[in-house]
């Protein structure tokens, strides 16, 4: 735990008590400073908040809005690989005490994306090129055969459904929001699995995209018009072409 950020122990709805309440606290109000700010950090020391203060979905669990906003600054950058980060730093920005935050990354280091540091919080997990090559390929060897035989199997009208999933990923490319790029962009395949019917099959595949999109960072808008691209060909049953979009898309 870093010195100078003390675990709350307000409710979760309750307003965080530190100083200029209505706003977010500063780094001097918290006693967090920026890494490289404070007199003697380490290279890995917190670099203090980071994830944006917002209002979180009232539709899920505190536990479960506090994961969400964790992936989101995971796929965004906002949480830094190699940087080590604790609960009670994190809950500051999101308003609860330091309890669902710790759960929250509790299953992210289930998840792979974070690594316990005793007595200390969590530190991103840090992706090499053969880690980001080996997820490619496990998720080819995984997906394009079940693609590739749904091509063949589904009909025009059924892949033309997908059409609004596949427009949402062209929206959020546009707009640069990689949060939500990363939403939409695991809907639509979610949604290319599941006319296989094995909802297994569905689980891991999203397991294994959610740590291929924190692993490194696509050029949005070229992977969001190659879903469009794909579905056209789908709805035409140009099934060459399909397979060579297919093929391309986990390159």
């Amino acid at each position: 735990m870093d010195q100078g950020a003390r675990p709350r122990t307000r409710g979760a709805g309750a307003p965080a008590r530190v100083p200029g309440q209505g706003r977010p606290a500063t780094p001097s109000e918290t006693g967090l400073e920026p890494l490289g700010g404070a007199r003697g950090a380490r290279p890995h020391d917190e670099p203090g908040p980071v994830c944006p203060a917002r209002r979180l979905p009232e539709r899920l669990s505190l536990r479960d809005q506090v994961l969400r906003g964790l992936r989101d600054a995971l796929v965004t950058g906002e949480l830094r690989p190699g940087v080590v980060y604790s609960a009670p730093a994190l809950a500051e920005r999101f308003d609860v005490s330091a309890t669902p935050v710790r759960e929250a990354m509790q299953q992210l280091a289930r998840e792979g994306a974070v690594e316990v540091v005793q007595n200390r919080g969590f530190r991103v997990a840090e992706r090499t090129a053969r880690d980001r090559a080996e997820l490619a390929e496990v998720r080819a060897l995984l997906e394009v055969p079940v693609m590739l035989r749904l091509a063949r199997g589904v009909p025009g009208e059924r892949w033309d459904s997908l059409r609004p999933l596949a427009q949402a990923a062209v929206a959020a490319a546009a707009d640069g929001d990689r949060a939500a790029y990363a939403e939409a962009d695991r809907a639509f395949h979610g949604a290319v699995l599941g006319f296989a019917g094995n909802s297994q099959l569905v689980v891991v595949a999203d397991q294994l995209h959610r740590r291929a999109q924190w692993a490194h960072t696509v050029e949005l808008m070229a992977d969001a018009l190659e879903h469009v691209t794909l579905l056209d060909a789908l709805v035409e049953g140009d099934i060459p072409a399909a397979e060579s979009v297919v093929r391309g898309h986990f390159a």
